[in-house]
């Protein structure tokens, strides 16, 4: 039986919520994966009692012994006061916590993937932890220093974007300066591996340009001729299929229609606007290049609205689904291993 690991984040926000939620609802879809939550007990038991569920929530210390298909593994000997304020540093530092249990439980190969609830990096930042994401997180954890972040998500008419990103959580004023070749090429083979991963027949990319109208031939920046450019000619001579850069402002509605099956940004807001706005309900963080698979929601804590029942549940369904896609396909004959292995015969170096 295929197991997933799923955090609760910080208990403070919605995160608990939407991770109940969405596995009260898999739990009637697929009954051969099993649902392991990392996170505080009382917390845990809470939820289950207002899902409904309670009496199928086992210890996954006992599993040896038990025939559930919903467990709780919560590794703090001491449990999390009730009544924390939002944002407290106590349950920031337990989120980052149950993050490195279930990264490393992965790396045992005790999981086959990690869904992440949302965190606090502010939070988690106040409390004195060097804190950037729970991507770079996951990465430094599994030694993994070439992993590209991807949100993807679809809207009600069954229209896609799948966006890879070649600077994460950096300053918009540091962008420029951070901006690499090997960033956008990193990112165009990480976004093709999503793209044969997801057993889509074709893998066009398309790569954003950095500044307006893409630079504008050099006279609104030269990151496009310099950096860019290069990256897009290097990638294409690998053989992946690529174009660029394109001017985001138009490129996006480019591939909304169906011209490519993903795009790269160079920076965070440049892709993660768009994506929102056509998938807010069903878009998914992927982190490409881990040696596990590891999805999360693409919304964060929602403080405002945490603790009121009303949470939408819908993302972190979609990444449950898409965590337990990619670890089937990871395990199959003819799954993600081999799929990995058919990219092109020259490698990028980056």
């Amino acid at each position: 039986m295929l197991t997933l690991g799923i955090t609760l984040g910080d208990v403070t926000g919605i995160g608990p919520e939407v991770a109940f939620k969405a596995v009260a609802r898999q739990l009637g879809v697929e009954p051969d994966t099993r649902y392991v939550l990392i996170g505080d007990r009382a917390v845990a038991r809470h939820y289950c009692g207002l899902l409904g569920i309670d009496g199928e929530l086992a210890e996954w210390a006992n599993r040896a012994t038990e025939f559930s298909r919903l467990y709780l593994l919560s590794p703090d000997e001491v449990l999390l006061p009730e009544g924390l304020p939002c944002g407290d540093s106590e349950s920031a530092l337990a989120a980052v916590r149950w993050l490195a249990e279930g990264g490393r439980r992965c790396l045992a190969g005790e999981f086959a993937g990690l869904v992440t609830a949302p965190v606090s990096k502010e939070a988690i930042l106040r409390s004195g932890h060097p804190f950037i994401g729970q991507t770079e997180f996951l990465s430094e954890l599994a030694g993994a220093y070439y992993t590209t972040m991807m949100l993807l998500g679809c809207d009600d008419r069954g229209r896609w974007l799948r966006v890879a990103l070649a600077t994460t959580h950096v300053p918009l004023k540091d962008v420029a300066a951070s901006l690499t070749q090997a960033m956008v090429t990193q990112a165009v083979r990480r976004a093709t591996e999503a793209c044969r991963l997801l057993r889509l027949p074709k893998q066009r990319i398309a790569v954003c340009g950095l500044n307006p109208h893409a630079g504008e031939g050099g006279r609104m920046g030269r990151e496009e001729l310099d950096i860019i450019a290069p990256a897009v000619a290097a990638a294409q001579e690998a053989g992946f299929d690529c174009q660029g850069p394109f001017a985001a402002d138009t490129l996006f509605h480019r591939v909304y229609r169906g011209e490519f099956e993903a795009v790269v940004a160079m920076y965070h807001d440049q892709g993660l606007v768009p994506l929102k706005m056509v998938a807010f309900e069903t878009g998914v963080n992927w982190t490409l290049g881990l040696p596990f698979v590891r999805t999360s929601p693409d919304h964060g804590t929602a403080f405002d609205i945490a603790g009121q029942g009303i949470a939408d549940s819908s993302s972190m369904e979609a990444a449950i689904q898409l965590a337990r896609q990619l670890a089937v396909a990871a395990i199959l004959p003819t799954g993600g291993t081999d799929l990995l292995k058919s990219e092109p015969a020259k490698m990028l170096q980056i």
